[in-house]
């Protein structure tokens, strides 16, 4: 896969996408939401692929935010068009099937820390720095971001920063769950490639199965939450990988996984 403002690389299961635009610290425009849209596409139905991580490059942002540019010359109608398209974007990457691991070394603002939080889940660098300053441009966060984070941090942690429009420093973004783990910047992608590791040893039909029963379940009540957890743990049993995973378990040797 060539790509302009990406950097893909696939190995032991796991993919990195790196954002790779490091004079504008890889601010997203058009053709980042395309190349990231085709990406995901790829990564989605390429079952040698398990896990991935989505970084950006160097050590200065993960993703600073929207191209302004492109941001400026809008209007109303194109101003949607523009927040639906990131929207799309980044509910494809929600919803890839496969765990999406940000791994935010630096800033993550604005559509930047809309990217993150679309991810499954978030490690930091100690030098990250977090927030959705949209308010300080006439603007609100236009790609998921007033849905996303509110359901994360809770509703006055979440409206405390789109409010201010202030940056969010690693250690306060781990108290309040806006991240899951901080680490110093030189042992981010280690811990990063650690954690893939660890999903990719697991059976890959439960791991989907998570992802999915999570997600449908987050968009329902309770009731109808606990029948989707149930089809699917149904589902799953008719698997020869719960056969095989069971059987191991009681025969005290490790599971061979086939994915089917």
């Amino acid at each position: 896969m060539g790509f302009e403002t990406l950097l893909v690389e696939v190995r032991e299961q796991v993919a990195t996408v790196t954002l790779n635009r490091p004079k504008v610290l890889h601010a997203l425009n058009a053709q980042v939401f395309d190349e990231l849209e085709a990406v995901f596409t790829e990564l989605a139905g390429d079952d040698r692929v398990r896990v991935v991580l989505l970084t950006g490059a160097g050590e200065k942002a993960f993703a600073a935010g929207a191209d302004l540019n492109e941001v400026f010359a809008t209007d109303a109608e194109a101003g949607e068009r523009l927040a639906l398209r990131g929207q799309g974007v980044f509910r494809l990457i929600e919803t890839c099937g496969k765990p999406v691991i940000a791994l935010v070394n630096g800033f993550a603002l604005g559509g930047g820390c809309e990217l993150a939080l679309a991810c499954t889940m978030r490690l930091a660098s100690d030098t990250a720095r977090l927030g959705q300053p949209e308010v300080k441009l006439g603007l609100i966060p236009g790609y998921g971001g007033t849905q996303r984070l509110p359901r994360l941090v809770g509703q006055a942690a979440a409206l405390k920063i789109m409010l201010t429009g202030e940056m969010v420093g690693a250690t306060e973004a781990l108290r309040i769950g806006l991240v899951d783990e901080v680490v110093p910047a030189g042992e981010l992608i280690a811990r990063g490639e650690a954690i893939a590791k660890a999903i990719v040893a697991v059976a890959p039909l439960a791991v989907r199965g998570c992802l999915e029963a999570v997600h449908r379940g987050g968009e329902v009540g309770l009731v109808e939450g606990l029948r989707v957890e149930a089809e699917i743990f149904g589902r799953l049993c008719g698997t020869e990988d719960k056969r095989e995973g069971v059987g191991a378990f009681l025969e005290k040797r490790g599971a061979e996984w086939v994915g089917r």
